[in-house]
């Protein structure tokens, strides 16, 4: 009978075989090393033949994980430039500090992190004197996402060369009074210094790669040349388990971005115990980075390691090193000579006979000590041969032990990353361990000191001159001093004052015509990016296909298939448009790195990004956090936007709480415009507020967010008037009354105040019809273009009373001697208008498509929840009769008439 484990099936077993005899000898070969030598020899011959393979450019497979030993043998290392005692010393003071501005704070009860550094504290250091290069070097220098636990370490080599002192450490997380450090880093609370923040984990390692794409999408489109800029991303084991950090290897990969390099410090511990207790996370993290086309190097082993591996010749050690889980790895770390050599030497004859050799101690200083990622040589070679690897990204997986220098109470300890401080006991044995000349007496009443070695000592001066010879300071971010751009012309914004006339046009399809025109701008044009994530089509956007291109750095080897139509598929090495995919955690990524162009390479850029406004804030708005602590400019556009406009989609579909989102967002303004004119007046006061002249005291380190609508409705002209614009802008502006309106109501009728946004707007219309013509009422229309503007203001307004100052919130002002109640309507959720209630002097009253969205028409979805223009008349009568101005049993008859 045929095993059948002997069968299979392959796409080997498609082609027939042209030398049947040839191959019979070659399987004959391997079944006898596997009989003579053991199947570990066996598998050993076969992975070594596939890497000659691969070497050799033999289209084979790639083998997905390698032995659990490091990439680049001792052998092979390169020497290590520079003074390596010199740099063990400057990293021992980094070490102290970081750990002693974590210790000193602890008696303010703030936090902190100390075991992170202490692991990755070489991954640093070797890098920032040999490959980090500054923001004078060529291009724009590098990028750094540094790890967020690991700050403490970053501010104690600032403090070193001289760019912190005392007052700053002793204020890490003590941000109120000034002069204080944030947490982790955080641009918009020490924007000299932090360029990304990275703390929430996996946005750093998405950032990362988008912005590596971004650099080759400015030097490809000719903005910038920033060839020479590497992107490096700084991350933990345990932060690759977040879906965002692996999110986009692949287009890493697909795009060859080889100025990028993942170091992913893989000291086994997440932040409550191992990352795979059951498996190996290296191995793993080897495999995924390999499927998905990078580049992998590992340097897991210390140079301790190498008589043991020398001794291996049967490969007992390599396979026991592949077959131990992690979390056994790092019990090891912290169990004596006798328990490992039962243990781990203990389960292979030969492994057993190899342990006879070696001395307690040796085992100890390679089970205790001796990591890759603890030592410069070995993680030099690593960086060496992944910036001169050419043709895909590398990431390369450092072995450490979290808690490394820190003591036993540390190292390996499942419960480090939670432990604040150390003892004075326990400093003063991390001082002899680090060779520090740091005196008893310098602990003046238990308090552990910063140490410094001076101003003008040779490690500082080492220090210095390594970091001026790469370019200056690393991190650090530049604000440069741009020239505001010129605005555009101003033909492009005035076209939409006349209105369309008797043609329906979408609010979304007037943006698209606004960019459209705004891109041709010879000054500024150039500076826009499109960002899409494979709904240009939907949004009306596939004319700029062929005028813009869509930027691929293959430029396109393919001829499209609508080639002979009019707007037919671009690609281009140069092409202005990113249409990701169907990702918007990856346009996110792109939107942030375009937005802070302007910092990281001194190039004011312009991105939009449009999406589906359900798709946006819900899914990413943590990236939209991340954009504003960035300091981000640009417009991010919720398009097909409202709960009842985006007809037969459904539930899923329907938003009706983006602003509600937004609002939470310091940095974002929020507008929901009803007309075609009044996008045209955000646009160009976004263009000038955030990459123009800005008014004293104006920050420009602000987003924009506009919802607009699929909806074809009539675009009206731009009300006549001194101040239009400006009221827009502020969020609130009587469209018309009921005179200037054309509606007959009697004389002396009762009044309301109908405030809409966005697309609401037209209902309110309809329901000033229905008002004066069939019940006698008054109604004036009111375009709130920003709820939450206005709340902004008013919120601002009412801290100036504390501190004395007489101030009256816009809102109100707007409002001031408007008759009757009012009565605000939107295609959101009652609590977007509800934001402003409380500053307006008038009754209030409120509709909104609360609940979840359902798939109908867009009446019947209006019906439903409330908000048509009946329901509207239904609620001023309501209003009105409260007020005792209408009768109450008009409320009844219309509700019965229009059968809600």
């Amino acid at each position: 009978m045929t095993d059948p484990k002997a069968i299979q099936p392959s796409a080997l077993d498609q082609l027939p075989d042209r030398d049947p005899e040839e191959t019979a000898e070659w399987q004959a070969s391997l079944d006898a090393v596997a009989r003579e030598a053991g199947p570990h020899r066996a598998a050993y011959l076969m992975r070594r033949t596939l890497e000659r393979a691969e070497a050799g450019g033999v289209a084979l497979p790639k083998l997905l994980e390698t032995d659990y030993v490091n990439t680049i043998p001792t052998s092979a290392e390169p020497g290590l430039p520079g003074d390596p005692e010199m740099e063990a010393r400057i990293t021992a003071w980094n070490r102290w500090n970081a750990a002693a501005i974590v210790t000193r704070g602890a008696k303010h009860g703030v936090g902190g992190h100390i075991a992170t550094f202490a692991s990755a504290a070489w991954l640093y250091e070797t890098g920032f004197n040999h490959f980090f290069k500054g923001k004078e070097a060529d291009g724009s220098g590098d990028q750094l996402y540094i790890q967020g636990h690991a700050s403490p370490g970053i501010y104690a080599r600032a403090f070193l060369d001289g760019r912190l002192d005392e007052a700053h450490l002793d204020n890490f997380r003590q941000e109120a009074g000034g002069n204080g450090l944030p947490s982790y880093p955080h641009p918009r609370r020490l924007p000299w210094l932090w360029e990304f923040p990275t703390v929430s984990m996996g946005l750093g390692p998405l950032s990362a790669i988008y912005q590596a794409r971004f650099n080759r999408y400015l030097t490809n489109r000719s903005i910038k040349d920033v060839s020479a800029s590497h992107v490096w991303a700084f991350l933990g084991d345990g932060e690759m388990d977040e879906p965002e950090s692996t999110a986009a290897l692949a287009l890493a990969a697909r795009e060859e971005l080889d100025n990028l390099t993942f170091v992913i410090n893989c000291n086994l511990q997440r932040l409550d115990g191992p990352v795979r207790a059951n498996f190996k996370i290296v191995q793993e993290l080897e495999a995924q980075f390999r499927g998905a086309g990078w580049n992998v190097i590992k340097t897991l082993w210390g140079t301790a390691w190498d008589e043991l591996f020398q001794l291996d010749t049967t490969g007992a050690l390599v396979r026991r090193l592949r077959e131990v889980p992690d979390a056994q790895i790092q019990t090891y770390q912290t169990r004596g000579a006798a328990y490992i050599r039962e243990d781990f030497f203990g389960k292979d004859p030969a492994l057993a006979e190899m342990a006879k050799l070696l001395s307690d101690d040796k085992i100890l200083e390679c089970f205790h000590l001796s990591r890759g990622g603890h030592e410069a040589r070995k993680v030099y070679a690593a960086y060496k041969a992944a910036v001169e690897h050419k043709g895909a990204p590398t990431v390369i997986l450092a072995q450490t032990v979290k808690g490394h220098t820190l003591g036993e109470g540390f190292a390996s300890k499942n419960a480090n990353h939670q432990m604040k401080k150390l003892s004075v006991d326990e400093f003063k044995t991390m001082r002899d361990l680090l060779e520090l000349p740091i005196r008893d007496s310098d602990f003046a009443d238990g308090v552990v000191p910063y140490g410094h070695p001076g101003a003008d000592s040779p490690e500082v001066r080492y220090l210095q001159e390594r970091r001026a010879a790469l370019g200056g300071p690393a991190p650090a971010r530049r604000t440069h001093a741009l020239a505001p751009l010129p605005a555009p012309a101003e033909k492009a914004f005035a076209s939409f004052d006349k209105g369309s006339g008797s043609q329906n046009v979408a609010t979304t399809m007037a943006f698209v015509r606004l960019v459209k025109d705004l891109v041709r701008d010879k000054e500024t044009g150039r500076r826009w990016v499109p960002i899409v994530p494979d709904e240009a089509r939907t949004f009306g956007m596939e004319s700029l296909f062929p005028s813009l291109g869509i930027y691929s750095p293959k430029g396109q080897t393919y001829e499209p298939v609508d080639r002979d139509q009019l707007m037919y598929y671009k690609e281009a090495k140069n092409g202005q448009i990113l249409n990701e995919g169907i990702t918007e955690a990856g346009s996110m990524a792109d939107f942030i790195a375009a937005s802070t162009a302007y910092a990281t390479h001194g190039e004011a850029m312009i991105p939009f990004y449009i999406f589906y406004s359900m798709f946006g804030w819900q899914r990413t708005a943590d990236q939209m956090w991340q954009l504003g602590d960035q300091l981000g400019r640009g417009f991010l556009v919720g398009a097909t936007a409202g709960r009842t406009t985006l007809t037969g989609e459904g539930l899923q579909h329907a938003d009706g709480h983006s602003p509600v989102i937004a609002a939470t967002n310091p940095a974002a303004l929020t507008y929901d415009p009803a007309f075609a004119y009044e996008i045209a007046v955000i646009v160009r006061e976004g263009l000038r507020r955030m990459y123009g002249e800005a008014k004293p005291g104006e920050d420009q380190n602000v987003f924009y967010y506009l919802t607009v609508y699929n909806e074809p409705m009539p675009q009206p002209a731009k009300p006549a008037g001194l101040g239009i614009d400006e009221a827009i802008v502020k969020g609130l502006y009587r469209f018309n009354t009921a005179e200037s309106a054309g509606v007959t109501a009697p004389a002396n009728a009762p009044r309301i105040q109908l405030l809409g946004s966005g697309t609401a707007i037209h209902w309110a219309l309809q329901a000033q019809r229905l008002l004066a013509e069939e019940w006698g009422v008054a109604a004036d229309v009111w375009s709130a273009t920003s709820w939450s503007e206005l709340r902004r203001d008013a919120l601002e307004a009412d801290a100036a009373l504390l501190r004395g100052e007489e101030r009256v919130p816009y809102v109100r002002q707007a409002l001031h001697g408007a008759e009757g109640p009012v009565l605000a309507v939107s295609d959101y959720m009652r609590q977007v208008p509800d934001q402003i209630a409380q500053w307006v002097e008038q009754d209030w009253s409120s509709l909104g498509a609360d609940g979840f969205g359902l798939s109908d028409t867009r009446e019947a979805a209006r019906r439903h929840f409330g908000v048509d223009a009946q329901s509207i008349v239904v609620a001023a009568l309501a209003q009105l009769a409260a007020r005792g101005e209408v009768k109450a049993a008009s409320v009844k008859e219309a509700r019965e008439k229009y059968r809600l």
